[in-house]
């Protein structure tokens, strides 16, 4: 039995299970259910070992509802706190929650309880990540670009107020929903661009991720009261990203830059699924960071070769979206942006605007910038500068690889 197929209904399903097993017995166990869900997990792997069930997920699901029971037993607390599952209509009911459609609703519960007001903003996305999709606080660390301990912290903080505040499980009505969605949304893009650009050591693209990050946008667009532009543009971001993961790497699991990709392997039905996202997300005057960026994407995916990418127009995008959303990711893109267009006067006047440690993790992304600026300038002294401060500080394998490739191209010109 692979470790693999463990990790992959971990990742899948986890969230699933930590979802129903809380609309089961109440959040004010949260605690227990998520240990218990990683229990079950580590007795899958064990158990597995010489014979796979015929149906993992329906025996990892009754499993870790046992073990619940179990740890509750222990705790004398069975009778206070928890339903008689175990024959009658309550039994029924219970098994009803186990059905696609209550599981779906399970989860939305928990992504809108993640987002509550009365959590932090930084809190909400670390316990989503965390509950909702199983992330490891090495991964909720890696994707918001923060340390281990400081997530530490969020993750105790959130479950702290939850129970503090007596926060219900349930997807909030009127007013309070679109405050809410906002945040949710922000939550499923993080997710999403943690799978798309990796922070792992060995993987580049963790599809599981992205796959699930899209699974959860089209979710919130089954209900009335989620379906909104925004949701829209988030989804076509998505899929049209998505499109392009298949080309991110070639046949030797190299790393490619967008103008080395095979376009050819582009998939079209997410391009056309994004498509008629798009037509949906654009029925409003008003737009959100995601149109932009989707509108930017869009235009990555119009263009016929790299040569025939229409930089003002993307560049427009980018000035729209950094005026509604300023962040330093952005200046650095459109610095990059300048660079394509040959402008280096501006593209060195917003990498001035920069700093290494803007970017924590990912300060090995402004130190390649600075590195192509030099190479485009024919600086290459200073290009070799940048570029071995960028290998310093980069971890992963295959994007270590590639700035190495651009090293050995600046050496040789030297």
């Amino acid at each position: 039995m692979s470790s693999n197929l463990i990790d992959h209904l971990f990742r899948h399903h986890s969230g699933k299970m930590v979802s129903v097993l809380t609309r089961i017995f109440g959040l004010k166990h949260l605690d227990i259910i998520e240990d218990a869900v990683q229990d079950t997990f580590i007795k899958a792997s064990i158990s597995w070992r010489n014979q796979q069930p015929e149906h993992p997920e329906a025996w990892l699901t009754q499993a870790a509802k046992n073990r619940v029971l179990d740890i509750f037993r222990k705790l004398k607390t069975e009778q206070k706190h928890l339903p008689n599952i175990n024959q009658g209509t309550d039994a029924i009911a219970i098994n009803d929650l186990f059905l696609d459609s209550e599981i779906e609703d399970a989860q939305l519960r928990m992504i809108f309880t993640a987002c509550h007001p009365s959590l932090d903003p930084r809190d909400r996305i670390s316990f989503a990540l965390k509950t909702v999709s199983g992330f490891s606080i090495k991964e909720i660390a890696s994707a918001l670009l923060t340390k281990e301990e400081t997530v530490k912290k969020r993750l105790s903080r959130a479950r702290k107020t939850i129970k503090q505040a007596d926060i219900k499980f349930k997807i909030p009505q009127g007013k309070s929903l679109a405050y809410r969605l906002e945040s949710v949304m922000e939550v499923l893009y993080l997710i999403f661009n943690e799978g798309f650009h990796s922070n792992k050591k060995e993987i580049l693209i963790r599809q599981e991720l992205c796959t699930e990050a899209l699974r959860l946008s089209q979710m919130l667009l089954k209900k009335e009261l989620t379906r909104t532009p925004e949701t829209y543009a988030l989804c076509a971001l998505m899929c049209f990203h998505a499109a392009r993961i298949d080309s991110k790497t070639n046949a030797d699991n190299e790393l490619l830059d967008l103008k080395h990709q095979d376009r050819s392997k582009w998939h079209f039905p997410l391009l056309q699924l994004g498509n008629s996202m798009m037509y949906k997300a654009v029925e409003t005057e008003e737009f959100s960071c995601y149109h932009y960026e989707a509108a930017i994407a869009a235009e990555h995916l119009k263009a016929r070769t790299f040569e025939d990418t229409d930089w003002k127009k993307i560049l427009h995008w980018y000035q729209c979206l950094h005026a509604l959303q300023p962040m330093p990711s952005h200046l650095l893109t459109i610095a990059v942006i300048c660079l394509q267009t040959k402008d280096y006067k501006l593209a060195k006047s917003y990498l001035a605007k920069l700093k290494p440690e803007d970017f924590e993790q990912r300060s090995y992304l402004y130190y390649g910038a600075l590195a192509d600026l030099y190479a485009a300038m024919s600086n290459t002294k200073e290009a070799l500068k940048y570029i071995n401060l960028a290998l310093d500080f980069v971890t992963n394998d295959l994007e270590k690889a590639f700035l190495e490739k651009k090293k050995q191209n600046l050496q040789s010109k030297n």
